[in-house]
């Protein structure tokens, strides 16, 4: 669920924000989980988790720069 929300983290704009905080955090949650029971998979929730923290730094960059896109040119 980590690996997928991280993926539409980054190809979703704005939305995407939102998955990924949710990614991480569902990530994090896996990430115990994996080790406390000894599964397999923890792989997978370290990708996700990449993911999710590559999505949350495009989508925070692409909402900063349209913020200071119409803040430059109202003023101007």
């Amino acid at each position: 669920m980590s690996l997928t929300l991280g993926i539409l983290s980054i190809v979703i704009p704005f939305i995407g924000l939102i998955l990924g905080i949710i990614g991480v955090v569902l990530s994090r949650i896996a990430t115990k989980e994996i080790a406390k029971r000894n599964e397999n998979g923890k792989g997978l929730a370290i990708f996700g988790l990449i993911c999710n923290v590559i999505g949350i730094i495009i989508q925070a960059f692409a909402v900063f720069s349209i913020i200071a896109f119409y803040s430059l040119t109202i003023v101007s």
